[in-house]
């Protein structure tokens, strides 16, 4: 929802032709993928690269040789409300998010680690789309299970991001998706490609007996299938406020 001239709220309709989006986590498994299906699709997209990483060089030529336009904004709260301003993106994407060993290698506990990245950046953003007029659809990647009683740290956050956006005027949609996962990650992550299958294959068995939305709701899924479905949904003013779990997150029947 946006507010009109009149200060009341009023829909924001966002069409191929007519989107700009803006991808937090450009860089990421699922990043990368979103930012060509944007492209892929003709949409205008500006993917968001941290300044300070080590593959700044190699991510933006990939980007701008896909036709996207690269922004390299230090993740800082004003510069970042400032980018968004000036780039009035009609979607933000909010693919944020650390690891347990990457919050090692820099030295914080995973807790802290996702409580400043995952929750953190994110918050950040939200807070500079609600300052926009329109506001934009603010597409946020959570996980499937959270829940706001959550112990679990990176749960947690997400939890907290959940809370943050149910809590903002920004029309908002959730994804939900399960494991993400597959043989073109190039991150090294045994442990959840050993959960991935084990899961996938326990799910299989489940839906032999019944059990078909269950193992739509918790299979696995690679970047490519979710990036095709969080931009689809992001299109989709039906998900306007409206969290996405995986099986939304799939190929339709029409494809």
């Amino acid at each position: 929802m946006r507010r009109d001239a009149g200060g009341t709220l009023a829909a924001l309709v966002t069409t191929t032709a007519t989107a700009r989006a803006f991808v937090a986590g450009a860089t990421g498994y699922t990043g990368r993928a979103v930012v060509e299906v944007l492209r892929a699709q003709g949409i205008e997209t500006i993917a968001h690269i941290r300044p300070d990483s080590a593959r700044v060089t190699e991510h933006a030529a990939r980007f701008e040789g896909q036709g996207a336009r690269v922004d390299r904004t230090p993740w800082e709260a004003e510069a970042i409300a400032q980018t968004l301003e000036r780039e009035r993106p009609t979607i933000v994407f909010a693919l944020l998010g650390t690891t347990r060993s990457r919050a090692r290698s820099e030295g914080m506990a995973a807790q802290q680690a996702y409580a400043r990245v995952d929750f953190g950046l994110t918050k950040w953003l939200i807070d500079g789309a609600a300052k926009l007029s329109p506001l934009p659809r603010f597409v946020y990647l959570s996980a499937a299970g959270v829940r706001a009683d959550a112990t679990n740290a990176y749960v947690a956050a997400r939890a907290r991001c959940e809370a943050a956006l149910r809590e903002s005027e920004v029309p908002w949609t959730i994804a939900r998706p399960s494991f993400i996962t597959g043989s073109d990650r190039e991150e090294s992550r045994p442990l959840e490609r050993i959960g991935a299958a084990v899961g996938d294959g326990v799910l299989a068995f489940a839906g032999l007996l019944g059990g078909g939305k269950l193992r739509e709701r918790y299979r696995s899924t690679d970047a490519t299938t979710l990036a095709r479905g969080l931009v689809r949904v992001a299109l989709d003013p039906a998900f306007e406020r409206r969290v996405a779990q995986s099986e939304d997150l799939r190929p339709t029947q029409s494809g």
